[in-house]
């Protein structure tokens, strides 16, 4: 039994135990639930919006607009059709074919920044309350902007990312057809798929490392930022691959939900997704915390001034000053007389 104690302890006492209790303890999964509700709207707005702008520069260039479609497939399995008869909630055809300047085009641009800032300020103040801070307070037209900039930035990195799997599974087929080696045969494949999965796994790691550091407006090390960043983008990738084939598959074969077996999927994968994200969150301040960082002097030293108001209001002196242990603050209080 002592042996059991001892080993139940150490558990308890490892990163990724800390890491989990973390994100229970601040209500991470029910955070990622109504967050992922928000991404499913805000996809879709941005989709429609995003193609209709883009079908004034790809859709002539039928290479560059298959690399971008299978960019978004590979980021949200099953949003897009990636193929003829394949599934997807979204026909990419239907998309390009529509007017680049419309009511349509208005309306859906309109959709998008009500949505996808809505859904940027929920994750903000998802993941300060993971990193147990109030939210960001400020100019609300300033944050505004700074979220305006932020999806505008992913937007950015999304096309380049596109671009740098096209340019790099292109080369990748020169070399070898100086080779002799066949672009169908399975070197080839298992090349421009290794390709597509560093640059997936780039631009996710970049993605997390901003809404840590840029969404939320907080000062973390890169040596703290670097760990939950690629560990996240880890657990993306291995969620797309395992959403893409056993959720969309699994959903799909059942008779009552094939009708809506796309957005029931979706929609769970944007719940993993989110808890993917504050779990990478919680291992960030984790890290802090072992390492005494605090994620905010600021608001520290507010909380330790308010500490000292309520003990004064409630009649007790500190005998010791206050103690800052690994980033939090402990109280030593003794009741007077």
């Amino acid at each position: 039994m002592d042996g059991i104690k001892r080993l139940v302890a150490w558990v308890q006492q490892t990163r990724a135990v800390r890491v989990f209790q973390r994100y229970s303890a601040q209500r991470g999964p029910i955070l990622a639930s109504g967050l992922a509700y928000q991404a499913l709207f805000a996809v879709f707005a941005a989709i429609w919006a995003g193609f209709s702008i883009a079908g004034l520069v790809i859709s002539g260039d039928q290479v560059l607009r298959e690399q971008l479609i299978s960019t978004i497939g590979g980021v949200v399995p099953g949003l897009i059709k990636t193929s003829a008869g394949g599934a997807g909630a979204i026909d990419p055809d239907v998309l390009l074919a529509a007017p680049a300047f419309s009511l349509t085009l208005v309306i859906s641009l309109v959709g998008l920044l009500v949505t996808a800032l809505g859904f940027l300020g929920s994750l903000r103040d998802g993941i300060r309350v993971i990193f147990e801070l109030p939210a960001l307070t400020g100019n609300p037209v300033l944050l505004k902007v700074r979220d305006l900039v932020v999806g505008l930035g992913f937007a950015v990195v999304l096309v380049a990312s596109a671009g740098l799997s096209y340019f790099g599974t292109t080369g990748a087929e020169t070399v070898l057809g100086w080779l002799g080696i066949s672009s169908d045969s399975v070197i080839a494949f298992v090349i421009t798929r290794i390709i597509t999965i560093g640059v997936m796994f780039a631009l996710d790691a970049f993605t997390l490392a901003a809404l840590y550091r840029v969404l939320t407006g907080v000062r973390i090390p890169l040596e703290r930022l670097r760990g939950g960043a690629i560990i996240g983008a880890v657990a993306l990738g291995v969620l797309k691959v395992l959403f893409s084939a056993a959720i969309i598959g699994g959903v799909g074969s059942n008779p009552l939900l094939k009708s809506f077996a796309v957005i029931l999927g979706l929609l769970i994968f944007f719940n993993f997704v989110c808890q993917v994200i504050l779990i990478g969150a919680a291992w960030v301040v984790v890290g802090l915390d072992d390492n005494g960082i605090v994620a905010d002097p600021v608001f520290l030293r507010k909380r330790i001034v308010e500490a000292r108001i309520l003990l004064a209001d409630h009649g007790y002196a500190s005998g010791r000053p206050l103690e800052q242990k690994r980033g939090r603050v402990r109280i030593e209080r003794e009741p007077l007389g």
